[in-house]
């Protein structure tokens, strides 16, 4: 099936060498595939690592939840135009290793951070780290930074005018009777004052449906934080006027969220960009039961819930909304207003599965984006749970 971008799934393999191409039809647009040995790919996250060398981490393997999902990592050296072959992070074979972070922390190490899970079981996950000394060149053993299960992350640590860590984090609960859906989940930080040798839960009050959080510095240690939305409607907001240690209860933004991932960064001039599928529940009638409909659970019970759980909740997360299109959106106001879009990707974003051997699923979903020294945009998002996507935009 061809799509707006003109790709056909059977196509993306061959693309996946990580050259850098310049886009033929957009000046100042270039482009890659990232390489990787999984069939399926996704959830990137990019940063800068010291030395300039801008780094991406995801998670591939089979399948989402499955045992042979790990973090991989690919780096673009200072001046080249081709991405290193991947290397692969971590390696459990009993767990699935999934939204990996990488922080160039203010010591001149570099965190590794990912979450860690049997099956679809989010509201039993832990959160590891593995650390680096070099630079990013090389990374020590795995360990725990969180074992309060059900702690999942998936944005950067932000650091504060008091030097406080601050790693953006929610909370999968899962309801009894019932495989987690996310229908309960709410929002955190993740708070250390010892550079990330001990850390604090602090709960974003009223934030149920609340996820990913994404924390984006402001003027006069204000801060502003982005939220995916559980229920499909509307990218949510929250300001913190204390150096991120409270924050406001998330409301909605006028930017559309179909429960897929977002993520914003503040730029050089003030401005912040964020990317996001333009689209909610509002906009498609397609749905699926839950993230994990097509893995069983250990206890051989699948993802959905029983009529009766379902009936007992008010507000229920809402799945399958097409991942489409990949917008890149500016707010010039603190996140307040965005008078500013443009569309990266379009295509019919259908995400009714998450099965890559079988190339049925289109979604463009959970972007990252950092701004380079030159003011460069740099974003890598998934492209049909295939592969991972690269575009860097010379100017915003």
């Amino acid at each position: 099936m061809l799509t707006t971008s003109g790709l056909r799934p059977d196509e993306i393999p061959a693309l996946m060498n990580g050259a850098v191409s310049a886009h033929p039809l957009e000046k100042g647009r270039f482009e890659a595939f990232l390489p990787s040995p999984c069939v399926q790919n996704h959830a990137a996250n990019l940063a800068f690592l010291p030395d300039g060398t801008l780094a991406c981490v995801w998670f591939g393997g089979t399948m989402e939840g499955m045992g042979d999902i790990s973090i991989y990592m690919s780096q673009l050296v200072a001046g080249s135009s081709r991405w290193s072959q991947p290397e692969k992070m971590s390696d459990d074979p009993q767990r699935s290793e999934q939204n990996p972070v990488l922080f160039a922390a203010p010591d001149g190490k570099v965190w590794l951070i990912f979450t860690s899970q049997t099956s679809g079981n989010q509201d039993g996950a832990i959160v590891k780290r593995r650390t680096s000394v070099d630079g990013g060149r090389t990374f020590g053993p795995v360990d725990v930074l969180c074992d309060i299960p059900g702690t999942f992350v998936r944005q950067p640590i932000i650091v504060n005018a008091q030097g406080t860590w601050l790693l953006p984090a929610f909370r999968c609960i899962g309801v009894p009777g019932a495989r987690w859906t996310g229908d309960v989940d709410t929002a955190a930080v993740l708070v250390s004052r010892d550079a990330g040798e001990t850390w604090e839960m602090v709960d974003v009050p009223d934030s149920v449906g609340a996820v990913h959080m994404n924390i984006v510095a402001q003027d006069g240690g204000r801060m502003v934080a982005f939220y995916r939305n559980r229920f499909a409607e509307q990218i949510l907001r929250s300001v913190s006027a204390d150096g991120g240690m409270s924050w406001s209860a998330p409301e909605p933004t006028e930017l559309p969220n179909n429960n897929s991932s977002i993520q914003a960064a503040g730029l050089s001039g003030g401005r912040i960009a964020i990317v996001y599928n333009h689209s909610n529940a509002s906009t498609s009638d397609d749905r699926r039961h839950s993230l994990y409909d097509e893995i069983e659970a250990e206890d051989g019970v699948r993802s959905e819930k029983s009529e009766l759980v379902a009936d007992s909740l008010a507000h229920k997360a809402i799945w399958g909304v097409p991942r489409s299109p990949m917008s890149l959106a500016f707010s010039d106001d603190g996140g307040r207003t965005f008078a500013r879009r443009r569309d990266l990707e379009t295509g019919d974003g259908n995400c009714l599965t998450n099965n890559s051997k079988d190339a049925l699923n289109r979604e463009y979903s959970y972007p990252s984006i950092v701004e380079g020294a030159d003011g460069s945009l740099h974003i890598a998002y998934t492209y049909y749970r295939r592969a991972i996507k690269y575009v860097r935009l010379a100017f915003g």
